[in-house]
């Protein structure tokens, strides 16, 4: 194959029409890369496919890590009809004549047909209904690819008819072996072309890829494309060579999508985790990628009540400065801000004791039946009110020297119910030294009664 034929702008089917990616996908379990964990030699999926048992199964993992080639191997090994279908661009009615021609071969030549769609978060409700009979049939094997959650993106019905698949990113090893095969492959890759890749360009190759075979497969192929032959007619790959292919690395991330969330919670639990180091990562993985600042901040806002609280109430003042700063400056330049505001909730002292004292009273508004007001601390603004006994025996807690008066502010039925339970780290402990004093001192209050009525009595 020579420089030319790889990169021919004629349309056909010869090989330098496809795209690298395209060409190098592996033909066997033997060339597939990664994934030991669910097609290794002895894994329950392998010896599955291997025996042409086969059920409905959903492939999720990030972009570039063979799950359309999983599919396509699925159907080689299987002896199985092949057929791709397009969430995006087809309909119910696709789908129908796609089950006819199903039902067809398996009546006629007794073949099964393996229905491959990519992108299947992308379905909507109706075309995953108009799945459903032909899969939990046979009809159809249905193998769906998605980088989204399918807990979230497919409804419950078609889930429980297939089996969902994780699949991972692919190590650097692992790109590494996939550039190094399309080097040496003479058929399908670049063998024929004398291409020489430097130590340095490839490893940037391979790291930037971040885990997608297809990545750095199009990445090299863009480079030998923009390369001159020397004079021995060696197309030698440099680093700049290889950097000028990759530009800067598209990150996983999708603000709509389940990378989103995963990120957003590393960062939660980083700051949870008093890491300020992870959590500035993952703010720059988040803010790099494009994600609306303004959400971040919001996040920020709510941790710092949720997982600091008043073990340092200064948290929630720094947050909302920070969402201020977005709101003021923009971006890239708040992007301190926000940094400013994740180091101070990761080194502040933690506290969740606001969270689970809300969480209790919720608990107790759903579960309970609503009762009223008592008298005592009910406002009286008219006569008839007071006539009633609004606010009759209240205790005005500013005339008693300590500033706390002896009476109950809970319902009848709610007395002695304690939600906010302070800790002991930072200002908390401040807090609950004072609760604890007032508690105290209320006791005594309440025991010299009990004393004084008692003596009154003999």
């Amino acid at each position: 194959m020579t420089r030319s034929d790889l990169f021919s702008k004629d349309t056909g089917d010869k090989p330098g029409n496809r795209p690298l990616a395209d060409r190098m996908r592996p033909r066997d379990f033997a060339e597939f890369m990664g994934q030991v964990h669910i097609v290794g030699t002895d894994t329950v999926l392998r010896k599955a496919i291997e025996q042409g048992e086969i059920q409905s199964v959903i492939f999720w993992g990030p972009p570039g890590t063979g799950k359309t080639t999983l599919a396509h191997l699925i159907s080689k090994v299987t002896g199985s009809r092949f057929i791709a279908f397009s969430a995006v661009t087809s309909g119910v009615k696709e789908i129908r004549e796609v089950v006819a021609s199903a039902e067809m071969a398996m009546n006629i030549q007794g073949t099964k047909t393996i229905l491959f769609v990519d992108e299947i978060h992308r379905f909507n409700k109706a075309q995953q209904d108009a799945f459903l009979p032909h899969v939990e049939k046979g009809t159809i094997i249905l193998i769906g690819a998605t980088t989204e959650n399918p807990s979230f993106e497919v409804n419950s019905a078609l889930l429980s008819r297939s089996r969902v698949v994780m699949l991972e990113k692919l190590t650097d090893a692992d790109v590494t072996e996939i550039v190094k095969r399309a080097l040496k492959d003479r058929d399908r890759g670049l063998g024929d072309m004398n291409v020489e890749v430097v130590e340095d360009a490839l490893e940037h190759l391979t790291h930037q890829a971040d885990g997608d075979g297809r990545v750095a497969l199009n990445a090299l192929e863009l480079a030998v494309a923009a390369t001159t032959p020397g004079e021995e007619g060696v197309i030698r790959i440099d680093l700049e060579t290889v950097e000028g292919a990759m530009q800067k690395k598209a990150l996983l991330y999708d603000r709509m999508g389940d990378e989103h969330y995963n990120i957003i919670s590393a960062l939660h639990k980083s700051l949870r985790g008093s890491d300020p180091d992870a959590a500035l990562y993952w703010l720059a993985r988040m803010l790099e990628a494009g994600e609306d600042p303004l959400y971040v901040a919001r996040r920020m806002v709510r941790f710092a009540s949720e997982d600091i609280g008043n073990a340092d109430p200064q948290a929630l003042v720094v947050t909302i400065a920070a969402k201020d700063a977005v709101a003021f400056i923009g971006m890239p330049e708040a992007d301190l801000a926000l940094a400013q505001a994740v180091i101070y909730l990761a080194t502040a002292p933690k506290s969740n004791s606001i969270y689970k004292a809300y969480q209790k009273a919720k608990e107790d508004v759903a579960s309970n039946s609503t009762p009223p007001v008592p008298l005592h601390i009910r406002n009286a603004p008219t006569r008839m009110m007071s006539e009633l006994g609004f606010g009759d025996g209240y205790k005005y807690p500013h005339d008693f020297d300590d500033g706390v008066a002896d009476q109950d502010y809970l319902p009848l039925a709610m007395k002695g119910r304690q939600y906010y339970r302070p800790t002991s780290r930072g200002y908390e402990a401040t807090i609950k030294s004072r609760l604890d004093k007032w508690r105290k001192l209320l006791s005594e209050r309440k025991r010299k009664t009990q004393d004084s009525v008692r003596k009154g009595e003999e």
